[in-house]
């Protein structure tokens, strides 16, 4: 099991930044992808963004792509979500998960952190 801790939420105004910031422990990433998810108020949960912690290699959710950018610090055990052009309807609380899948889909990611929010304001 991997235990995630999120930090770096907070409030912004359109246009802004943020990075968010998921420190692992428990267990050696090297055989992981870490995602980063999303959920609204009354919305489902949904991918972000998502890393492959051996190869590095990165995919993102369309709406997310020019603007966000997964990265990890191994040194760290640590994956960032780095969120530029923030709009208000990325609004949402902000999950990082880890799978032993390469996967955008929710059921396929075994441990979660408890979430940090992000508000966007416009």
């Amino acid at each position: 099991q991997v235990q995630l801790e999120e930090s770096g939420g907070g409030l912004v105004q359109a246009g802004g930044s943020l990075r968010l910031s998921c420190a692992a422990s428990g267990r050696s990433l090297m055989y992981y992808t870490m995602g980063w998810f999303r959920q609204a108020p009354g919305k489902e949960r949904e991918f972000v963004a998502a890393i492959r912690w051996s190869f590095g290699s990165t995919f993102y959710a369309d709406s997310v792509k020019g603007r966000f950018t997964i990265s990890r610090d191994n040194a760290k055990n640590t994956v960032y979500l780095q969120m530029n052009s923030l709009q208000p309807e990325d609004t949402a609380v902000y999950y990082c998960a880890a799978s032993s899948r390469y996967s955008s889909t929710p059921v396929d990611y075994d441990d979660w952190g408890q979430g940090t929010q992000v508000t966007v304001s416009s």
